[in-house]
């Protein structure tokens, strides 16, 4: 057994054939002790060695349900965190390399969103008025913020059953970090537009008024999805001139004009389950990311479905891209030789408040 790390650097020159052949053996040697988490959106030289696949909610909930000691997870920073969240305390999450973030997450912090908290109880009683809801792409912090707040997680899937649970419990709701997601989830349940504003964290009370902040129902974040707004209505309508039969379907983080041209909305697993489950000789064109519409399009073709990816232009999660073959291999023969690496960790406050939320969630009935 190694006493010390190996390197990164002695991996990166490595070809993917070659990290093929050392993460299967290094799999072999680790066996049940160790699971291999990959997300829909991941490149396919690393999604191909995972144990379990899906979005990030499932897999953690597979991975604390499984025997593994290590769980490595191919995914972004905030996946990570879920599962160190939900998993057992005796497991360890390993994220293969710890620059694979999520610019959406990025986009709200603890301190802007308990700077807007403090901003929305000089005009109203936020405490008594207002839950707050955070996407589960976000950081485990703010996960805990909304558990100390009585608030909740959702995912693109639950989305419309935990904003009807707040509406049981409170007036109004502050959904962050993405602002699309909460929109189109809202619309869809008959709020009007102008009951839903804009939260600018870069500006004073959000650069909104005391009027607006009194009449919205929905106060969304500024936040959004950099992969998801690759794609635009006049795309739509552009495929269809030529292929007038095609049906359209969106991930809700996708923009309101799109989400509102297509056919089906909803969320990784909602798309690949209808392009599945459809009649033969159907066309598709999907606004998501492009690994996994990839995937979608070459599982299909043997059904005479024809998938298309809506952007004219490449359109896949860059920090996703960040987990390679090498940095899979790398963790994988360092726990084989018994030493950890990049292992992901949340303190037991933010793990206890942001269970208290994420058990909300997974308390409603969906």
């Amino acid at each position: 057994m190694s006493t010390s790390a190996h390197a990164i650097q002695d991996y990166s020159l490595l070809s993917d054939e070659e990290c093929d052949q050392r993460i299967q053996s290094a799999k072999e040697k680790l066996g049940e002790r160790c699971v291999i988490l990959g997300h829909h959106y991941q490149r396919n030289e690393v999604f191909k060695h995972a144990d379990f696949s899906g979005d990030s909610l499932k897999l953690s909930r597979h991975a604390a349900d499984s025997k593994a000691e290590y769980i490595v997870f191919c995914g972004v920073h905030f996946m990570a965190e879920v599962s160190v969240i939900l998993s057992r305390p005796e497991q360890i999450t390993i994220l293969p390399d710890m620059a694979a973030g999520c610019s959406m997450a990025d986009m709200a912090n603890l301190t802007n969103v308990e700077r807007s908290w403090k901003e929305l109880n000089s005009v109203i009683n936020a405490d008594e008025m207002v839950t707050p809801v955070t996407y589960i792409n976000s950081a485990a912090d703010l996960k805990a913020f909304c558990g100390r707040h009585e608030g909740i997680v959702c995912t693109s899937s639950n989305a419309k059953q935990v904003l009807n649970w707040c509406f049981e419990k409170r007036e109004k709701i502050l959904f962050f970090p993405d602002e699309h997601l909460g929109r189109n989830t809202g619309y869809r349940m008959g709020i009007p537009l102008d009951e839903m504003v804009v939260w600018n964290f870069n500006q004073p009370m959000g650069g909104l008024s005391k009027e607006q902040i009194n009449k919205a129902k929905v106060i969304l974040w500024k936040g959004f999805c950099s992969v998801h707004q690759m794609f635009e209505a006049n795309q739509i309508d552009d495929f269809k001139k030529r292929y007038p039969d095609t049906l359209v379907i969106a991930h809700p983080e996708a923009n309101f004009e799109v989400c509102e041209k297509a056919d089906y909305v909803g969320s990784t697993e909602m798309i690949l389950k209808t392009v599945r489950d459809a009649k033969p000789n159907t066309r598709w064109l999907i606004a998501t990311e492009l690994n996994l519409v990839n995937r979608l399009k070459e599982e299909v073709k043997g059904e005479n479905k024809e998938v298309h990816f809506m952007s004219p232009t490449v359109s896949m999660c860059s920090t996703m891209f960040r987990t390679d073959p090498q940095h899979l291999v790398w963790v994988l023969e360092n726990l084989a030789d018994g030493i950890v690496v990049n292992q992901i960790n949340v303190s037991k406050e933010d793990q206890l408040m942001a269970k208290k939320a994420l058990n909300n969630m997974l308390s409603l009935a969906i």
